[in-house]
């Protein structure tokens, strides 16, 4: 996936955004605070996961996200936290 198809969302913005400010979120509270269903955030998580952005930590059936330690993932953060 390029990086358009990755940024172009609203809503993967939003996740990103509040990772980086939480630093960990699991799925429901990610929706909850983008007041989106369940399925719909954890399909842009999917994707952030598959492009190596985000990792995931499970607990139980709770699915925990938080930005991976890779190139992308820290492009991601300096990107937020210039424009923040």
């Amino acid at each position: 996936m390029n990086l358009e198809d990755v940024f172009c969302s609203k809503t993967r913005m939003k996740i990103l955004k509040l990772l980086w400010k939480f630093g960990q979120l699991n799925t429901s509270d990610l929706a909850h605070r983008l007041g989106s269903s369940h399925l719909a955030t954890l399909r842009h998580l999917t994707l952030l996961k598959e492009e190596g952005i985000v990792t995931q930590r499970m607990s139980g059936r709770t699915r925990f996200f938080r930005f991976a330690h890779t190139m992308k993932a820290k492009a991601t953060i300096k990107l937020l936290e210039v424009w923040n």
